[in-house]
């Protein structure tokens, strides 16, 4: 008996297949939803910085936080072993049960970065209290700690992140190219540092100085992000409710764009994505942007903590609120408001806009008459043109016989042009019937549907297309060659133009620099982060040469996350987007039909340079199914 409950409980022990893993197997794979790039460790450790009660944030990356991401506090620090526990799982300062999940206002509260970090990369913290006069250093490598000593250091805290994904190289070959990931860098940076103008923030990268935020307010803090030119574009929102406090600034209509890349929301300083709210603001400008045109927008929400929940999703970047149509209301109304109170909405007068403004006449002012003068000498047949010789081309009839006065006998000769056409051949006369209808046929064959689409006829029926989408094609194959060939041509500005770009702005200039001199653009650097354009692609249809480079860097910011051998596409599809003509643009005849002979000369005339249809065709038995009862 005993014996066979033996060999049974063997036997169920073989079939166990359940096992724990070890912590550093369960902290690369934590890592995996905690840092997916080098933004990543930059957003949880700048993110700690302020929580530690920083004024002063430096950060310092290498190779776009493959090589370094050093990040340097003037914070509150860490003792000994707080130093050592804050690399366990689970680990934190900022809750100690689940009632205090509902009143969160740190930016961290999971536990689950520092351990995840130091699970893929060699981590190095340095760390004091202000109090104390040795502080403490750790140094890790793949969850293995190889030193845990006293050091000499500055208070606060530094935290050096070396050699990411080391041991996962999967992930690290996942990467995309230096200037991607920069720009990731730069824009989780952007979003932490734009709620908190208070502090003071500075970013290295590869030795250079990117940014030097001093403490100030939010509009100066915005300005020093996005130049000086931003200035004079913001309007002020600001409303006060028991539900939810509003403050920042929209954009002036005239300067909405195509891309959705300057838009943030701020829900307790606390970057959030949502579509919710962001339909509330695009509804307010409704009337005042044109349609695919996307605000700028920084607004801070401050709400109860115990009236939203942060901890959905694993980057905190969405959010859900208790009572989300009342901050709708709140917020469409606020944004609404602004518009109107700095006087950004257009006064609406349509007797106005539809009538000519004339003058009233005075009752004591007399109107003359208008007098009529006939000349009686005057002959119609004295200033002619002479006819030729076979009677067929253009001219007067006086010339024909040769002096000034018409006889009434003479007029016999007008039947002789009659007599000269009479005289053709019937042949002759079907051709030139023929002719005249080819003729009419052909000025009928294409036209404009609604100032966005070509219509024309073909042998089977009728193609429509969108001249939008064809025009960028022919573009988008024309920059290819340019940038592949280097055979771009440049149009010289008369008055060579500056402009103050962004710190994020200027960095992918550098990047793109080349293909923008392959594609005809004359730029280069005039000190500072201000760049100054002598010249721009002569096929450029606009004729604001800072507006279109700043059309250009905001397309390639919308398709840059894109493989490293496709940069060249992503610059050209950024140039094509940017010179094509738009829905709305009235097109002569004989632009259409120049439109249309690029189109189907181009290798791929049937989609858009971002694979959407170019042409919608029509054959004549579906014309004729329309017609079917």
């Amino acid at each position: 008996m005993v014996r066979n409950l033996a060999i049974k409980y063997l036997d169920r022990n073989m079939s166990d297949i359940i096992q724990l893993l070890p912590d550093s197997v369960a902290n690369q794979i934590a890592a995996g939803e905690v840092v997916q790039r080098p933004s990543s460790v930059v957003k949880e450790l700048v993110e700690n910085s302020i929580d530690s009660g920083a004024k002063m944030v430096k950060l310092i990356i290498k190779d776009a936080g493959r090589a370094l991401i050093q990040v340097i506090d003037d914070g509150n620090g860490m003792s000994e072993n707080d130093a050592r526990l804050a690399f366990e799982r689970h680990a934190t300062s900022k809750i100690t049960n689940a009632e205090e999940l509902f009143a969160i206002r740190t930016k961290g509260f999971r536990g689950e970065a520092l351990a995840s970090i130091a699970a893929i990369a060699h981590v190095e913290l340095k760390t004091r209290p202000i109090e104390n006069d040795l502080g403490t250093l750790v140094e890790i490598e793949g969850s293995v700690i190889k030193t845990h000593e006293p050091c000499q250091c500055a208070a606060g805290t530094s935290f050096s992140v070396k050699n990411l994904f080391y041991n996962v190289p999967a992930r690290r070959n996942f990467l995309k190219s230096d200037a991607v990931e920069t720009k990731h860098i730069l824009d989780e940076f952007q979003r932490i540092a734009l709620p908190h103008p208070d502090i003071e923030f500075r970013m290295y990268h590869n030795e250079q100085e990117l940014f030097h935020l001093k403490p100030g307010n939010t509009r100066q803090r915005l300005v020093a992000f996005f130049g000086t030119r931003y200035d004079e574009r913001l309007v002020p929102v600001s409303e006060e409710t028991d539900i939810v406090r509003i403050r920042g600034f929209v954009g002036k209509p005239e300067f909405a764009r195509r891309t959705r890349g300057e838009q943030f929301f701020f829900v307790n300083n606390r970057f959030i994505k949502s579509n919710y709210l962001n339909h509330a603001v695009k509804t307010a400008f409704e009337g005042l942007i044109g349609e695919g045109q996307h605000p700028f927008y920084a607004l801070h929400l401050e709400v109860d903590p115990g009236l939203i929940d942060v901890n959905i999703h694993p980057t905190k970047t969405e959010i859900k609120f208790q009572d989300e149509r009342s901050i709708y209301a709140i917020l469409r109304s606020s944004v609404k408001q602004a518009l109107g109170k700095f006087s950004v909405a257009p006064s609406l007068d349509f007797e106005q806009e539809t009538s000519i403004q004339i003058a009233p006449l005075h009752s004591d002012r007399e109107v003359p008459h208008p007098s009529i003068q006939v000349n009686s000498n005057y002959n119609p047949f004295h200033t002619a043109e002479k006819l030729g010789s076979s009677g067929k081309s253009g001219g007067g009839l006086a010339s024909r016989f040769g002096n000034d006065r018409v006889e009434p006998e003479q007029w016999k000769a007008l039947y002789a042009i009659t007599e000269e056409l009479e005289g053709l051949s019937n042949s002759d006369q079907r051709t030139a019937q023929q002719g005249a209808d080819r003729e009419l046929e052909t000025h009928m064959a294409t036209f404009q549907l609604h100032r966005k689409y070509i219509v024309t006829t073909i042998r089977s029926g009728m193609i429509i297309v969108d001249q939008q989408r064809a025009h960028e094609r022919v573009m988008y194959e024309f920059y290819q060659n340019c940038l592949k060939k280097q055979t771009g041509s440049s149009q010289q500005l008369l008055f060579p133009q500056t402009i103050t770009l962004s710190a994020s702005d200027f960095t992918l200039v550098e990047s793109i620099i080349d293909e923008l001199h392959a594609a005809g653009f004359e730029a280069e650097p005039f000190g500072g982060k201000e760049l100054i354009i002598r010249g721009v692609p002569a096929e450029s249809k606009n004729t604001d040469p800072v507006r279109f480079l700043e059309s250009v860097l905001e397309e390639v910011k919308n398709h840059s996350d894109r493989k490293n051998e496709e940069h060249l596409d992503t610059v050209a599809l950024a140039l094509a987007r940017s010179s094509s003509i738009r829905a709305g643009q009235v097109l002569a005849e004989i632009e259409m039909r120049e439109l249309l002979d690029q189109l189907f000369a181009c290798e791929l005339p049937y989609h858009s340079a971002t694979g959407t249809p170019t042409i919608v065709t029509f054959t004549l038995s579906e014309l004729e199914q329309k017609f079917k009862k």
